[in-house]
Formats: C-alpha cells, structure tokens, sequence
C-alpha cells in the first residue's frame, strides 16, 4: 500500500511536453491535407445533425474514430506510453459503438430543439472541437503542423463527437456514447496538466459544460 501511495501522477507520464507535441506535429506532418477533408466532413456532420438526419450524423465521424485509434494510438503513442494500445482499442470500441447506434436507431433524438439549451451547448461544443481547437497551437506559437484537427487528432475528435451527442442522442444512448469521449478527456486533461500545458484547463471545461447538458436534457426527456 505504501509503494502505491509513493506514486505521484507525474510517474503515469513517461515523455516531455516536448517529445508529446512533436507526436501531434508529426501526425499533422505525415496525413496534410487530410485535415481539409476530416474538417469538411465534421462540418457536414453538424450540419446532418441540426437538420434531424441523426442516423447518419452519428455514422460520419465512427471511421474517423478507428483512424485515430490506428494511426494515433497503435502506431504512435503506444511506442510512448504502454496504455496507448488500450485507448486504442476504446476508440475502436467508439467507432463500433456509433456504427450501431447509427444503424438501428437506437437514442436518436429527432426531435432535438435548436434552441434548447443542451443543443446550443452541443453546438457551441462541437464548434469548438471544429474551429477554435485547430487554432489554439498555431495562436501560442506553435507550428500549424500542431494544429489538432477533428478526424486526425483524438482531443477534437472527442470534443466534437460530444457536442454531436448532445445535439443528437437522448436517454440511456446519450450516456453511453459520451463515456468514452469524456473519459479520454480526463486522461488527456491529466497528462496536459502534467505536461504544464494550459490546455488542460480547456479540456477540462468542455467536460464540465458536456456534464451539463448531458444531465440536463436527460431530465427534460423525462418531463
């Protein structure tokens, strides 16, 4: 028991912000411009899901999640850090998760009201991981080969499938299909804070804004 306690967070860690934000410029380096096409199809995804076409809104962004889980965590962050294979298999979890949902229906939301505050939330989220994440590494200084985009990066592609998921889901679904997002939010937002990084912070109240919404249209559905 002592051994445990004598683990700081820092020791989960084991890379420097360095080698960590040279691993996403990497990423950026080796898929450019297939951010053009993750970011449009993202954008179609929003647009899908405003428009109440929620099956197919909520197919668009499953490849993406297995090519991340590929590209990202199989070939490139578990050569870091051990878990990278198991974030890789949640993510591939993800994928197959959205591929159901989209074809049976299940949780759809559609319905959704625009001007509901979860949706605006959902909105506001999805925009965010979309627009204002890509910018954020290039706006501190960094190259725009650090730019994290939705589809290639797994911050974004998080962010924004639970904006998504506020706009399109209800009930049980909702729940279930923001798990895994929020969950790699955490570990991402941990390693951020380790890292001395201010995006932590960031990542931390998307959660809190998705913890929201999620609660609060659950409620509503009830009503």
């Amino acid at each position: 028991m002592n051994a445990w306690t004598s683990y700081r967070l820092q020791d989960f860690i084991p890379f420097t912000a360095e080698v960590y934000f040279r691993l996403l410029e990497r990423m950026g380096e080796t898929f450019w411009p297939l951010h053009l096409l993750t970011l449009g199809l993202g954008a179609a995804t929003l647009v899908l899901a405003l428009k109440h076409h929620p099956r197919l809104a909520c197919l668009l962004p499953a490849p993406f999640w297995a090519f991340v889980a590929v590209a990202f965590f199989f070939q490139r962050y578990a050569a870091l850090n051990w878990a990278g294979g198991y974030v890789g298999n949640a993510f591939i979890a993800q994928a197959v998760l959205l591929v159901v949902m989209a074809l049976t229906g299940w949780g759809m939301d559609k319905a959704s009201r625009r001007t509901s505050p979860p949706v605006v939330m959902g909105i506001a989220i999805a925009l965010f991981g979309l627009i204002v994440m890509p910018l954020m590494a290039p706006l501190s200084g960094g190259s725009w080969y650090q730019a994290e985009v939705f589809g290639l990066h797994a911050d974004p592609t998080a962010v924004t499938t639970l904006g998504l998921t506020l706009i399109m889901l209800r009930g049980v679904a909702l729940w279930i299909a923001a798990i895994i997002p929020a969950l790699w939010l955490v570990i991402s937002g941990l390693t951020l804070q380790v890292l001395d990084s201010t995006g932590a912070a960031v990542l931390f109240a998307v959660l809190a804004i998705t913890l929201v919404g999620v609660v609060w249209k659950s409620i509503a559905s009830k009503r």
